[in-house]
């Protein structure tokens, strides 16, 4: 993918960011779960609601890695029925499938958003530590708005690589890919 326009450049930074944000939590979490674990197994208290940080922790971190995903092609695609097809139809019905990703993820962004608002306004706790649910909410909402952002990137680029004939996996960086 071109990495060429000012905006592009931003989203792949804060994309790359967002991984080392993702992968700095769930780095943290391991250390965590590993450490109760091996402290349970000595017969000491574990870590108490370890399971209650890792599912949020893990919320936010695969919120995080989305929008590189998105921009390194790292989605599943089902290339079956358009193996065949010339490289403009392929780059068009790719642009079709990052939009759609960039549908979803700005319409989960925007929801989770309003989620975080219901939940704060509620004043809802997890059971054992008493953390904030809506902390959880709030700290997936840039990862997936983010998301969406590279996904309306992906998808014109997709777009321009239609209109230059080839796919836009095999255009070069800076290319009208």
């Amino acid at each position: 993918m071109s990495q060429a326009s000012g905006a592009g450049n931003a989203i792949y930074a804060l994309a790359r960011w967002f991984c080392y944000i993702g992968g700095t939590i769930m780095t943290a979490l391991a250390i965590m779960s590993v450490y109760s674990v091996a402290i349970r197994a000595l017969g000491f208290k574990p870590v108490q609601g370890d399971f209650e940080l890792v599912q949020i922790g893990c919320a936010v971190a695969v919120a995080s890695f989305l929008p590189w995903c998105q921009l390194k092609g790292g989605n599943i695609i089902v290339d079956f029925f358009t193996m065949g097809a010339s490289a403009r139809t392929q780059s068009r019905l790719d642009a079709f499938g990052a939009l759609t990703v960039a549908v979803v993820l700005g319409i989960m962004a925007w929801r989770t958003g309003v989620g975080a608002a219901s939940v704060k306004s509620a004043g809802e706790s997890s059971m054992l530590m008493g953390v904030p649910i809506w902390w959880a909410y709030a700290g997936m909402v840039p990862g997936l708005a983010l998301g969406a952002a590279a996904g309306v990137l992906t998808a014109v680029e997709h777009w321009r690589a239609a209109a230059g004939g080839v796919a836009a996996a095999d255009a070069k960086p800076g290319q009208a890919a």
